[in-house]
């Protein structure tokens, strides 16, 4: 009786029209492709939240050293715009997120400390803390959040000992800050840490 021997299946290759060369031609491609992924250039709107939230920012410490009021308001009222379209384009841009709030803010406490700028705290207030959560160490924002807690009454939301802490850490990372110096040593003498609070002040006034 004649014994069938079956062949063991053979592992088939893909094969290439052309040869080396183009199998070569292909590796390359398929390599270039890959190390493209990875070499993409930001998305423009990424790029431009970045550019809008610097122009906002402009504007606010551009009418932060104006004197004429109806070009301040103007320069608060674009900076604003700016920032929201910054927003828009990128939701986690901390910078965008500062520059509300200091347009905002500026722009409500214009002709001084008013009202309007009570009623609106409660998204003034997210501004910063959105900032913070995107960049933790925003000297501006932690400088910013930590003098309007000091500051608040209870009732609108003031805390002192967190409002202190937020002061400390801009002085971590901004030891030049001299206006949460002046904030902190406010802080110090009114809970009588009397020889805390001059050292401050005396440093603040040497920046």
């Amino acid at each position: 009786m004649r014994v069938l021997h079956r062949r063991s299946p053979m592992r088939l290759r893909p094969r290439f029209p052309g040869g080396p060369i183009v199998r070569h031609a292909l590796g390359a491609l398929a390599k270039g492709v890959l190390l493209g992924v990875f070499l993409l250039p930001v998305p423009q709107a990424y790029a431009d939240a970045a550019s809008l939230a610097k122009d906002a920012m402009t504007e606010c410490n551009a009418g932060r050293e104006g004197h004429n009021r109806a070009a301040r308001l103007l320069q608060f009222q674009k900076g604003e715009a700016l920032a929201r379209q910054a927003v828009a384009a990128d939701d986690k841009n901390a910078t965008a997120h500062f520059a509300i709030f200091c347009n905002m803010g500026e722009s409500m406490r214009i002709d001084g400390e008013s009202l309007q700028a009570l009623v609106n705290l409660s998204s003034l207030m997210h501004e910063l803390d959105r900032t913070i959560e995107l960049d933790p160490d925003h000297a501006d924002a932690l400088a910013a959040k930590g003098t309007l807690l000091v500051r608040l009454p209870k009732v609108f939301g003031g805390d002192t000992a967190r409002g202190e802490v937020m002061l400390r850490r801009v002085l971590v990372l901004e030891p030049n800050a001299f206006t949460s110096r002046v904030s902190l040593a406010r802080v110090c003498e009114a809970s009588s840490r009397h020889d805390e609070a001059v050292t401050l002040a005396t440093r603040a006034l040497e920046i």
